[in-house]
């Protein structure tokens, strides 16, 4: 009985020493800033996965959430959440503009030829007034615009870039992928590059009410349409 005592005593102590092994650091930040005057949103230097929904409050919300990309114990913990520390999100209005720039710093990847890169996970998710127009400069992962109806520019090095867009918009689009390629529920004309590496695609008329510029070096572009549900009848007397 001792012996089975004490080697169900090992077997949580493993178990536990797992689990202390088994952690991640995370830091999550929310910020709101009022936004009733404001006409544009900018992201720059942004990376990682962002998503950005669009809503009718005279406000912006940003939540951001740091991670480390791999998991460690209690002293090495520390250690890491200082290097997430190292990634700074400034907000600041400039004029009717608000900007959300990202730094942090890079290292040199291996091999040479591969572009720096960044030790941590970084996501996104910020709401803002559905109408502003929205320029994003992105470096890596993924973005992600849902329900915005003014004017839209993201440039990305590589990743892929989705837009949910309400579906009786009228939108002059201009998207390219030079690896990759361009799928778009509005009506457009689609051009291969050079052996099919990259896609082009241009839609909507130039003097549609609002611009789509899109641009990704490698990942595709998709551009869906969002159906409005009718407002319910009233009810019958």
């Amino acid at each position: 009985m001792k012996l089975t005592l004490i080697i169900a005593g090992l077997g949580i102590g493993c178990l536990l020493a797992d689990n202390e092994l088994s952690q991640k650091t995370q830091i999550t930040n929310t910020q709101r800033v009022d936004f009733a005057s404001g006409k544009a949103l900018r992201l720059e230097n942004s990376t990682g996965e962002l998503m950005i929904v669009g809503w009718d409050r005279p406000e912006v919300e940003i939540t951001t959430v740091k991670s480390s990309p791999g998991e460690y114990d209690a002293r090495e913990r520390a250690k890491a959440a200082q290097e997430l520390d190292q990634v700074k999100i400034a907000v600041d209005r400039r004029g009717d503009e608000l900007v959300i720039a990202t730094s942090y710093p890079r290292h040199k990847a291996f091999p040479p030829p591969l572009p720096t890169g960044a030790r941590f996970d970084l996501e996104y998710y910020i709401k803002a007034p559905r109408d502003v127009r929205l320029t994003v400069a992105h470096d890596a992962g993924g973005v992600h615009v849902d329900e915005f109806t003014g004017d839209i520019s993201v440039t990305a090095r590589r990743g892929e870039i989705t837009l949910r867009l309400p579906g009786d918009g009228q939108y002059a689009i201009d998207a390219k992928s030079k690896w990759g390629d361009v799928i778009s529920d509005f009506p457009g004309q689609g051009k291969f590059k050079l052996l099919f590496a990259g896609h082009e695609f241009t839609g909507g008329a130039p003097t549609a009410a609002h611009k789509l510029s899109l641009k990704i070096g490698y990942g595709d572009i998709i551009i869906w349409k969002t159906m409005r549900l009718p407002a319910s009848a009233p009810p019958a007397r």
